[in-house]
């Protein structure tokens, strides 16, 4: 073990010094993105807020289309980050393809909490902020039937609501990066043992678990990541779209945001401790949160290499569902690559329009 990390810091150093000796011919094309000037403009799509509550922001994106799917789709952002990331820049916007193929595009952005926004728990979202949300959209549209994609912990949330609210018209899922048993959370899960994580005194210290600290956990599962972020950033110095490409998704994984620190204690206790989604015990608002009462269709759309929602978190909803039209997608890639970038352009973009097509009719 001792030896591969020699191999490996020796390999980094290596890198780094190539780098910088051709940094001088690169600069040009990335100083911009060292420097932090001129940052891509994100999240462009024209939309309007049809409802906001607190910081949650219910928006509608306009059609683009003469025609639309008469089921609606809800993108269902997680807590833990900004939505940008769905509607990251023109031409590489999950949320401008899904209206470019003819779909009523909604997304339900939960914001950056405030200090106050502390007390804040599952139940405030799941029970009451998503329905109030889905009654909106049903007003708006006149149609019973909606469709959730939710990414990372936004499709968790959505499993929630599906299973609390059976009847509410959710015709289709899709579930994005979203962990469903934490017993497959790896270190995350390792680092928040009770014998050792104390989470009360955390979340009684800070309220909202500040954005830092939640970066810097995130960061730890792979250490060498950043800096191996910058060398291929130097490597590409002269490469314009390299460099833009690198901006906009760096700009993102750095725009970290607070976690309400309830929601934090509650999911570390019952989910990361407990695996009660799983097993089936959660109770939320007097009601359990039981997965085998999701009958709308499902489809799990999973990173084989994520290490935010690893595989083996991912991988075991199918099998936990109650209906039976239900399909998974499984890339090789990352938390991100999944949903934004090249890799998920031509692989989960693609199947969640072939998958939905013939679902929201």
């Amino acid at each position: 073990m001792v030896n591969q990390v020699d191999d490996t810091a020796r390999m980094v150093e290596a890198q780094t010094r190539a780098a910088v000796a051709d940094a001088p011919d690169r600069v040009p094309a990335g100083m911009d993105a060292l420097l932090g000037r001129n940052e891509p403009d994100v999240g462009l799509t024209p939309k309007d807020t049809l409802y906001s509550r607190g910081t949650m922001q219910l928006y509608r994106y306009r059609p683009v289309t003469d025609e639309v799917y008469r089921v609606p789709v809800v993108f269902v952002m997680s807590l833990i980050s900004k939505s940008y990331i769905l509607d990251l820049v023109p031409g590489q916007s999950f949320v401008e393809y899904l209206s470019q193929q003819g779909y009523d595009v909604y997304m339900i952005d939960w914001g950056v909490p405030r200090p106050e926004d502390h007390t804040l728990r599952l139940e405030n979202y799941v029970l009451e902020m998503m329905p109030r949300c889905v009654e909106e959209i049903q007003r708006t549209t006149g149609e019973r039937d909606v469709s959730f994609l939710g990414y990372c912990m936004g499709g968790t949330f959505s499993l929630m609501y599906a299973a609390a609210f059976p009847d509410s018209g959710l015709k289709n899922l899709i579930t994005v990066a979203s962990p469903v048993d934490f017993n497959g959370m790896g270190l995350l899960r390792q680092w928040a043992d009770p014998r050792w994580f104390d989470v009360d005194s955390i979340v009684d210290a800070f309220g909202n678990i500040p954005a830092q600290m939640i970066m810097s956990s995130l960061e730890f599962l792979r250490p060498l990541d950043r800096l191996m972020s910058y060398i291929r950033l130097f490597e590409n110095f002269q490469d314009a779209t390299y460099v833009y490409n690198w901006r906009i998704r760096n700009s993102w994984a750095r725009d970290q945001i607070p976690f309400p620190g309830e929601t934090y204690r509650q999911m570390t206790k019952e989910l990361m401790w407990g695996n009660k989604l799983m097993t089936g015990e959660l109770m939320l608002g007097g009601r359990r949160i039981d997965l085998q009462r999701v009958y709308c269709s499902v489809l799990n759309a999973m990173a084989q290499y994520d290490h935010i929602a690893p595989y083996d978190s991912t991988r075991p909803l199918l099998d936990a569902l109650g209906g039976d039209d239900k399909q998974e997608l499984t890339v090789r890639g990352g938390h991100v690559s999944l949903i934004a970038g090249r890799n998920a352009m031509l692989r989960l973009w693609p199947t969640v329009n072939e998958w939905l097509s013939v679902r929201s009719t």
